[in-house]
């Protein structure tokens, strides 16, 4: 099921999974996704858990009057929710890609929030350079003056066939369910994401790699990085990745990219069950 919420002034989507006196896990998905697509590695939980995914602001069915989206934003907007599905208890957090990395900041700012942690694909960026920033800021307001559309589909046929084709593992099922819950079909009957199309802006703000790491760092809770043996996130960034996160545990899910939630969603379900079992 899914309800709407009052989060920092906006209607925050929030899908949820079982009884809500059960262990609380929460999920968080990565750009362009939706909380809603973590519904296959539910799915496969071998155990009772009480699962929190939202929808990003501006992803899904989470609105958002805004004219940028801000990194500190995903993480304040974190804390709001996890003072209303758990204000007395350090939660469990399970992120994906952009929402590790979201995550990542939110555990090592507030600590004591977190008392489990579940990485996926999430390890940051490559640091930038201060030189770009002239060419950044100038870029975002010029192609803010009219920002840049997401793909349009005729049909969500269309759509399911080009997520099947791009994550083959995935049944035809599976592929039409994640276009229903990425996509609307318009009164003209175009099927467009769920998504704002400011969120392709290039973020003014360069990305500084040293104070991710200084969040990351601070984290007290266990940590597990998961990959899939097929992607190149991890070796992407490099050797950074062991700094950045010094004492984490480590998996890779066979046969599987980026989208492991897509690709080995049983696998990934009990990597994540595995590592949380203690402390439940």
């Amino acid at each position: 099921m899914s309800g709407q919420f009052a989060v920092r002034g906006m209607n925050y989507c929030v899908n949820e999974w079982g009884d809500a006196n059960l262990p609380l896990l929460v999920y968080l998905h990565g750009w362009a996704d939706t909380g809603s697509t973590f519904q296959f590695v539910v799915d496969a939980l071998g155990g009772d858990w009480h699962v929190v995914a939202p929808d990003w602001r501006g992803f899904g069915r989470s609105s958002c009057e805004c004219t940028s989206y801000w990194f500190p934003d995903y993480v304040a907007d974190l804390h709001a929710l996890l003072e209303l599905f758990s204000p007395d208890e350090p939660v469990r957090l399970v992120g994906h890609s952009m929402g590790a990395n979201v995550a990542s900041l939110y555990a090592g700012t507030m600590p004591e929030r977190v008392r489990a942690f579940v990485n996926v694909e999430g390890f940051g960026l490559k640091d930038s350079d201060p030189d770009e920033a002239p060419g950044r800021y100038r870029s975002w307001i010029e192609r803010s003056l009219e920002a840049p559309t997401f793909s349009e589909y005729a049909n969500l046929d269309v759509l399911a066939q080009r997520i099947q084709k791009r994550y083959p593992a995935m049944g035809g099922g599976a592929a039409a369910f994640v276009a229903r819950e990425w996509a609307s079909e318009g009164a003209d009957g175009t099927v467009r994401l769920r998504a704002d199309r400011r969120h392709k802006l290039p973020n003014p703000v360069l990305y500084r790699r040293a104070e991710a790491e200084a969040c990351c760092r601070a984290i007290t809770a266990d940590t597990l990085l998961v990959v899939g043996s097929e992607s190149t996130f991890a070796e992407d960034i490099g050797s950074s990745v062991e700094r950045m996160f010094p004492g984490a545990s480590h998996a890779s899910i066979d046969g599987a990219g980026h989208m492991l939630h897509f690709e080995a969603p049983r696998a990934l379900a009990g990597v994540i069950e595995d590592f949380l079992q203690p402390s439940l």
